[in-house]
């Protein structure tokens, strides 16, 4: 019974994840992006040092004081009748004690049809999952590198069913300001539920991800390279779309190449005018590309663009994904300056 009404809100938890290490694990909206910067530079990425207060929920090392009493927040509709949303606080106590961060993650799954094992309906129910975070970053004396926490109490109710957790980020940044770059690892969602949906235990999306940024020499460009899954190495899988039909009448799998595998761990961005009232900012996720490919056609999948303004202390951010033909997501962000 359980398993028949929880299959809609695990085909949206999955189409979140469009992956095959998706669906493994609970609580998988804690590695959707932060923020529609990050979301137009391809997502994940955790080597951005700055104002943006959105980063320390997904890199905690980020956290600095030139994030002090800056409050953002950010919502998108993902598909069909998923919406999601951030907010993020920092605030600095003083030079010694330095900058303390909150955030929050939240996802509506909206409203499914209930059935039972005859497949007659029994009533409407709703899905959705909330993460509150509270992170802390530190300079290591006499270096150039940070190193954060943030620690997260997690909510989850699908259905009748509830399930609550807790979970830690760690975070390491290295700031070589000579030559403008930035090197970060983000281990994140190391942690364990609580209390179950239904008597079993399960395991929180755990994940490792480096990335390397650097603002180009008289060029007003940002570029970032981002590492994602560093937890597994083979994240690729045989699409069954893209099975070719063998000479002896079989079928042939298709073949997933070393390089091509590789590649599906890497994500790319860049930012125009970093810093500046206005900017715009592209990238390019090489495993939402490969998975969502369609042979013979070309949707562009993979892509996302967004811009950034900023008007006096608010700051306005937009992005768009490109996922398929038929499903694309936007994301609007806002950041005020309440100094």
């Amino acid at each position: 019974m359980f398993k028949n009404r929880f299959l809609y809100i695990l085909l949206f938890i999955s189409a979140l994840s469009f992956s095959q290490i998706g669906g493994r694990h609970t609580y998988q909206f804690l590695n959707l992006v932060t923020s529609p910067r990050q979301a137009a530079l391809g997502g994940k990425i955790i080597t951005l040092y700055d104002y943006d207060v959105n980063q320390g929920l997904f890199n905690p090392a980020t956290i600095n004081a030139e994030m002090d009493n800056h409050l953002s927040a950010n919502y998108g509709s993902y598909f069909g009748e998923v919406t999601y949303g951030t907010a993020a606080y920092a605030y600095t106590y003083d030079r010694h004690v330095q900058t303390f961060h909150a955030g929050v993650n939240y996802v509506n799954y909206g409203t499914f049809e209930g059935r039972d094992e005859a497949g007659l309906l029994t009533g409407d129910f709703t899905g959705s999952e909330i993460a509150l975070s509270f992170g802390y970053a530190y300079n290591i004396p006499w270096t150039d590198i940070y190193v954060g926490a943030n620690a997260k109490l997690i909510s989850s109710t699908l259905e009748s069913y509830n399930s609550l957790g807790g979970a830690i980020d760690i975070g390491a940044i290295y700031i070589d300001e000579d030559n403008d770059i930035n090197i970060a690892l983000a281990i994140r969602n190391v942690g364990m539920q609580f209390t179950t949906y239904a008597g079993q235990q399960e395991s929180l999306p755990l994940e490792i991800i480096a990335g390397i940024s650097q603002e180009v020499e008289n060029v007003p460009v940002r570029w970032h390279i981002t590492l994602e899954n560093l937890q597994q190495w083979n994240i690729a899988f045989s699409n069954p779309n893209r099975a070719e039909q063998g000479i002896d009448g079989g079928v042939q799998e298709e073949k997933v190449s070393f390089f091509n595998n590789a590649l599906r761990h890497v994500i790319l961005g860049a930012e125009l005018f970093p810093g500046k009232s206005f900017n715009l900012r592209v990238g390019y996720n090489f495993r939402r590309g490969e998975e969502l490919r369609i042979e013979e056609q070309r949707n562009f999948s993979g892509i996302s663009v967004g811009l950034g303004l900023r008007f006096n202390k608010l700051r306005f951010d937009y992005s768009y994904s490109r996922y398929t033909l038929a499903a694309n997501t936007s994301l609007f962000g806002l950041t005020v300056n309440l100094q």
